[in-house]
C-alpha cells in the first residue's frame, strides 16, 4: 500500500519537475490541456476501481490505494492545469472546458476545494475499512465531480 502512495507521490513529484522546468518557458496551451485531461482520465480510473470494487465485493485494500490516489491528485494543485485560453483547443481531444470557468471564479474555486475536501475525507475513511461508510463518502465525493461537470463541462 505505502509503495503504491510513494508511487503515485513520486509520479505527481515527476509532474511537478517537469511543469517547474518549463516555468522558464510557459507551456501551450494545448500542452497544459493534456495534462489536465490526463489528471482527469487518471481519476476515472480510480474512481473506477472503487466502483468495481464496491460492487463486486469490497477490497479495502484495493478501494485505499485508489483513494489516497485521489486525495494526491487533489491535492497536488489542479489549479495551475487551469490557465486562461485553455478553454479552447485541442490537448489529447477537444477540451470540454466551458469559457465560463473563467469568468465565475467564485464557482469554480468552490467547486475546487469542496472536491479537495471530499477527496482527502474519502482516503481518511478508505483506511477504516467499513465499507457502508466508504460507499456513502464515495458518493459525496463523486458528486463533486458531477456538480463541476454540470457547471463548466461542455456536453458532447
Amino acid at each position: 500500500m505505502q509503495q503504491y502512495f510513494r508511487k503515485t507521490c513520486g509520479a505527481l513529484a515527476l509532474l511537478c519537475l517537469s511543469t517547474g522546468a518549463l516555468a522558464q518557458e510557459a507551456p501551450k496551451p494545448e500542452q497544459i490541456i493534456k495534462w489536465r485531461q490526463s489528471v482527469y482520465q487518471t481519476i476515472g480510473w480510480e474512481c473506477g476501481r472503487i466502483r468495481i470494487s464496491l460492487d463486486k465485493g469490497f477490497e479495502r485494500e484495493e478501494v485505499k490505494k485508489a483513494a489516497d490516489a485521489i486525495a494526491a491528485i487533489a491535492n497536488s494543485g489542479l489549479g495551475a492545469l487551469y490557465v486562461p485560453g485553455t478553454d479552447k483547443g485541442k490537448g489529447w481531444h477537444d477540451t470540454t472546458l466551458k469559457p465560463e470557468f473563467f469568468s465565475n471564479a467564485a464557482k469554480a474555486t468552490e467547486i475546487a476545494r469542496s472536491f479537495v475536501k471530499e477527496a482527502n475525507d474519502f482516503a481518511r475513511v478508505a483506511a477504516t475499512g467499513d465499507a457502508a461508510t466508504v460507499k456513502s463518502q464515495f458518493g459525496k465525493l463523486t458528486q463533486t465531480c458531477k456538480s463541476c461537470h454540470d457547471e463548466f463541462r461542455k456536453r458532447d
